[in-house]
């Protein structure tokens, strides 16, 4: 599946954001979806998951109540709605598919089968 990522830009703290990841190639519900970042000279990690039906979720300790994952199958679309967002929350922003497991959320990005190219969220202090 080829996964496009968009909705980045620069916001000040306490602003918010929405991100939007399309698939296009295969189909879409059968990925359980993710959303990573990557800060400047640190690894990527793990942000919010979301399995192939949308009925679970999982978040960073860091995110948690703050970040929003949904998906929409019938668009091909996974979203991340990032509200009150912190100087720390910026960080080029990847969008993963994972194939093979409808129910299980992996939080290392070596479980992930495909990529988005990245868009770049910049929280101003």
């Amino acid at each position: 599946v080829q996964l496009q990522a968009f909705g980045g830009g620069l916001v000040q703290a306490g602003g918010s954001l929405r991100l939007s990841c399309v698939a296009s190639g295969r189909t879409f519900s059968n990925y359980v979806m993710g959303w990573f970042r990557q800060a400047p000279g640190k690894e990527r990690e793990f942000v919010a998951g979301i399995t192939w039906s949308g009925s679970n979720t999982l978040y960073a300790d860091s995110v948690k109540g703050r970040f929003t994952i949904s998906r929409d199958n019938a668009k091909n679309a996974v979203y991340l709605q990032m509200n009150s967002l912190k100087p720390e929350d910026t960080a080029v922003y990847y969008c993963g598919a994972r194939s093979g497991s409808y129910y299980v959320i992996e939080v290392e990005p070596v479980r992930y089968d495909s990529w988005g190219q990245g868009t770049q969220v910049t929280v101003s202090s």
